[in-house]
């Protein structure tokens, strides 16, 4: 395998919605993309049910935060070990949703991140949705100030902007698209988060999530919900950030393709 400094470093997110369930797509695309760090979201199985062994022999180190029937996240490193640096958002000990992991990973604090969905709104969800994302602000601004390489990536559960979903008219109270929780993801930008996909396709219209239902994918009725967001020494570096949209067609799929972006070395 090519050292660190011989290549572009790829960082990933996507949400596999059951990390067993959907275990041979999650290996197909591995083999297929090679990216050097993957964040997953919503494992939907405890920490024992992780399959570990079969990741390793994808050639993937990991971590993983997981939870019985829902949620779970994790963080895969391609020849070598993740270093474990938190596990769970701070600001609320009561809280025991399995919804953020982080890891140093080459110099790169890497935090992985599955934000709720909130729905439906308004209600006791999205007032949780609404109280995660403010705890995720304060944390996010003591990362900012670290000054070092951070990537916050996973599914923010949020459509950013009308450019963000098919038809912005359907969504307009949809607990993802409502404007508190626009809001709250513009704060992050506004802090000196970088939106890593917006940088660099600031006009094109990009889908993450294509619902089962209604023949969301064979329409193209898609959503931008799953997010890279880098402090300025990463965005210093990046040269790419797509979707690997081909992977939503695949037998027994993911509602949600992944998104990546490589960095200079």
């Amino acid at each position: 395998m090519p050292k660190a400094a011989d290549r572009l470093a790829k960082i990933a997110t996507f949400n596999v919605n059951g990390v067993n369930g959907r275990l041979s797509v999650l290996l197909r695309w591995l083999g297929e993309a090679e990216p050097d760090v993957v964040c997953l979201q919503e494992l939907k199985c405890q920490d024992e049910r992780f399959p570990a062994r079969e990741i390793e022999k994808a050639g993937y180190g990991a971590i993983w935060h997981g939870q019985k029937s829902w949620n779970g996240v994790a963080i895969l490193a391609r020849g070598r070990e993740p270093i474990l640096t938190r596990r769970g958002l701070p600001g609320d000990p009561d809280d025991t949703h399995s919804r953020y992991i982080e890891a140093a990973v080459d110099g790169v604090l890497i935090g992985c991140l599955y934000l709720p969905n909130g729905n439906p709104a308004p209600g006791p969800k999205f007032d949780y949705k609404l109280r995660w994302f403010r705890r995720l602000e304060v944390y996010a601004e003591e990362l900012l100030a670290l000054r070092i390489p951070v990537v916050l990536a996973g599914d923010f559960n949020v459509i950013p902007t009308d450019l963000d979903v098919y038809k912005p008219e359907r969504w307009r109270g949809d607990a993802l698209f409502r404007p508190e929780v626009k809001e709250a993801f513009h704060t992050l930008t506004g802090r000196g988060w970088i939106d890593a996909l917006r940088r660099l396709h600031p006009d094109e219209r990009v889908y993450t999530f294509w619902d089962y239902f209604r023949n969301a994918w064979s329409r193209d009725a898609g959503l931008r919900i799953d997010h890279l967001l880098i402090s300025p020494p990463v965005a210093d570096r990046l040269i790419a950030a797509a979707v690997d949209r081909h992977v939503r067609g695949w037998a027994k799929a993911s509602d949600h393709a992944p998104i990546w972006i490589e960095l200079t070395a």
